[in-house]
């Protein structure tokens, strides 16, 4: 049984909360876990980097120089990759990885990234966070949940009622905040001190459904952009 400090909005404590125990109390699958958060990290790169080749920088094709006769190596213009300004050799090109996971291993891995952070004593509740009105506000109950915990990066979890909160929220320093239903593994393995609205275990708590605990490789797509 793990309980999480329930502070109010004025940053006192008034309490512990029972989490419940088939998401928070999951046996993790660290190899499932950690498959998903990297499908989540790939997907924030666009893979656009690239460099011109020498037909593609913007400089004379003319000949150097004459063939024959001066010394020096032939050379057809100052496109080549040897000069300065010229083109780029073998230099990266647009290339995007599509990594793509089932709905059953994202519903998982988010349930065992709440198991770890609740292990971690990661995890407090705050009542009442819908009624946020100002960043004020929100600023004072931060400073004394950074007091307690000593974390340094905060996410807020917010239940459907509680969406109006997020442009008050959203000011503070080194702080995020995700609905419940659209956060992911990697938005709550990688957001430091989870701050969960209340609400969200009366009127939004999943049905985890048991799967067979085999990690599945997810499905990868490669497209070269030309």
């Amino acid at each position: 049984m793990i309980k999480a400090p329930i502070y109010t909005l004025k940053g006192t404590k008034s309490g512990e909360f029972t989490l419940p125990k088939d998401i928070f109390e999951a046996k993790v699958n660290l190899n499932l876990l950690a498959q998903a958060i990297y499908v989540y990290e790939d997907g924030a790169h666009p893979g656009l980097r690239k460099a011109k080749t020498r037909a593609e920088v913007n400089r004379t094709g003319k000949k150097l120089y004459k063939q024959k006769g001066t010394g020096g190596a032939r050379h057809g213009s100052r496109r080549a990759n040897v000069f300065v300004g010229g083109g780029v050799a073998h230099g990266p090109r647009p290339l995007r990885r599509v990594l793509h996971l089932s709905d059953t291993i994202k519903e998982r891995a988010k349930v065992y990234a709440f198991s770890v952070k609740a292990k971690d004593q990661e995890v407090v509740i705050v009542s009442n966070i819908s009624k946020v009105a100002k960043t004020k506000e929100a600023a004072v109950l931060l400073a004394k949940i950074t007091k307690d915990t000593k974390a340094k990066r905060f996410t807020f979890v917010l239940s459907d009622g509680a969406r109006e909160s997020v442009k008050f929220l959203r000011n503070l320093e080194a702080a995020e905040a995700v609905s419940y239903k659209e956060a992911s593994a990697f938005n709550i393995f990688k957001g430091g001190m989870l701050i969960l609205d209340q609400e969200i275990f009366a009127k939004e708590k999943p049905a985890v459904k048991p799967v067979k605990e085999v990690v599945k490789k997810a499905a990868i797509k490669k497209v070269t952009k030309k």
